[in-house]
């Protein structure tokens, strides 16, 4: 009797090769990545940093300085690193002086992330031997390799999207896009937020191949995180995890619902212990930060509802006084956070526009050249920001040609990807206008104009069957 063959074996053989090639290639991709953001904080990051107040440059600090949100994600996770808990970095009114306060202006991920970076450079040798007296450097190197490794998930989520080449092709987009190189150079939550966001559509997308009580719970996991990194991720519950639970094939109704419970459950798992922990050592009811009443506040008044700064924020006098009211965090946020209601009420006809020129000036559809000022104040500079900014065009419209394709094909695949941008939408239509925010959205932006790429060049993936076998989505 002759001996069988074995005929599925030498396709499992390729496959693994096929497996070997992508990530040799995902591997020396993300190497490029790590040069181009180290090179970025090592050149750009060693001179003064410029002060800037309306959008001019009016000074500079010291080099190695941390402007804007930076101040408090740096010195937070220091104060974090020598157990003194989230608190305020600076006393509110006698800065530079230590505050002892509770603090909750962002939400805690990102300030988590850095602190033991911050812990390491000040008490373990050799490593304290060469940090700076700040640890603004060491974060944003830091930073650096957060943004390797997202770039090493984007190629992932392009692989399960639509197959090998699409993953290549986004992670080479990624590695040199500006517009996510120049987050991994700053103390920002932008980075951590983008391996957060990625993270969760990855879960996403497994839970759709696989679908499973361990997967759902995975997936509202992920988007708990992703609360933690950015308050406004909190909608991935309700508009991803939720929709992409019920809406699946394979399952009965009822073992659906029961799915989507389990990833809500597993969110609020993961958010709660920091909503009670708030609510334990602030006056007023907190959730995951005290932030929103500073953004309502200083984007309702005159100043950003009519004129040159429309659709933009203030942080001075009249939008938000210096000082602040009396009273921790979570009250101050509630007095502005009425006072920017009652503004818009009285307003109520000039939303409309306001909310218009916010969701413009974030996708760069109104002004956008004012950014070119804006964001120096937050430490970006201007050939960086003019970079992103050409950059950003035709890769939203490759974007757009790889989304229909997509939604051609099945809309299901594409919804995921969407979502990160239908929540930048909400978030800014709600408080104010800028580039920066739209970048939980950059990752989908890359992974679908890698999708028109592939397409555009007309270079055939393998088939859907073999890519689910390795781990991989629909070809393109």
């Amino acid at each position: 009797m002759a001996a069988p063959t074995d005929e599925p074996r030498p396709a499992r053989s390729e496959r693994r090769r096929e497996l070997d090639r992508f990530w040799r290639v995902l591997l020396a991709i993300a190497f490029v990545a790590l040069v181009v953001r180290v090179g970025y904080v090592t050149f750009a990051k060693s001179g003064p940093c410029p002060v800037v107040l309306h959008g001019e440059v009016v000074g500079s600090y010291p080099s190695e300085c941390a402007v804007g949100d930076q101040v408090f994600y740096n010195s937070a996770a220091n104060r974090l690193a020598e157990g003194d808990g989230y608190v305020e970095p600076f006393d509110a009114r006698n800065a530079p002086e230590p505050g002892t306060a509770p603090a909750a202006d962002h939400p805690p991920l990102t300030i988590t992330v850095l602190a033991p970076v911050s812990f390491v450079f000040e008490h373990v040798p050799p490593f304290s031997w060469f940090g700076d007296a700040t640890h603004v450097r060491e974060h944003r190197y830091a930073m650096a390799l957060l943004g390797t490794a997202l770039v090493v998930l984007i190629g992932l989520l392009g692989r399960s999207v639509a197959g090998t080449r699409v993953g290549l092709i986004a992670a080479g987009v990624a590695s040199i896009y500006p517009s996510l190189w120049v987050n991994d150079g700053l103390v920002m939550s932008e980075t951590v937020a983008g391996v957060a966001v990625v993270a969760t559509l990855l879960a996403a997308y497994r839970f759709s191949r696989a679908p499973s009580m361990r997967a759902a719970v995975v997936l509202g996991g992920c988007c708990g995180i992703a609360a933690l990194a950015r308050a406004e991720l909190a909608l991935f519950v309700p508009l991803l995890a939720v929709p992409v639970i019920v809406l699946t094939r394979e399952r009965g109704l009822r073992e659906r619902l029961a799915l989507a419970v389990a990833a809500a459950v597993a969110s609020g798992v993961v958010v709660g212990p920091w909503i009670v922990y708030n609510n334990l050592r602030f006056d007023e009811r907190t959730t995951i930060s005290t932030n929103d009443g500073i953004a309502l506040a200083g984007s309702n008044c005159d100043r950003v509802y009519y004129g040159g700064g429309l659709g933009l924020t203030s942080l001075d006098p009249p939008c938000i006084d210096s000082p602040h009211p009396p009273g921790d965090q979570s009250v101050v946020a509630g007095i502005y956070r009425e006072r920017a209601i009652e503004y818009a009420r009285d307003h109520l006809r000039r939303v409309p526009v306001v909310v218009a020129a916010r969701v413009g000036r974030t996708w760069g559809l109104y002004r956008p050249a004012d950014m070119l000022s804006y964001n120096l104040g937050e430490g970006r500079e201007r050939w960086v920001s003019a970079l992103g900014m050409w950059t950003y065009y035709p890769l939203l419209a490759l974007a757009s040609v790889g989304a229909v394709h997509l939604a051609r094909r099945r809309f299901a695949t594409l919804w995921p990807l969407l979502v990160p941008a239908v929540i930048v939408t909400i978030g800014v239509a709600v408080t104010y206008g800028q580039t920066r925010f739209r970048s939980a959205a950059e990752p989908s932006i890359v992974v679908l104009a890698a999708v028109a790429l592939s397409m555009l060049a007309g270079r055939a993936e393998r088939s859907p069957a073999a890519d689910a076998d390795s781990g991989g989505g629909e070809s393109v």
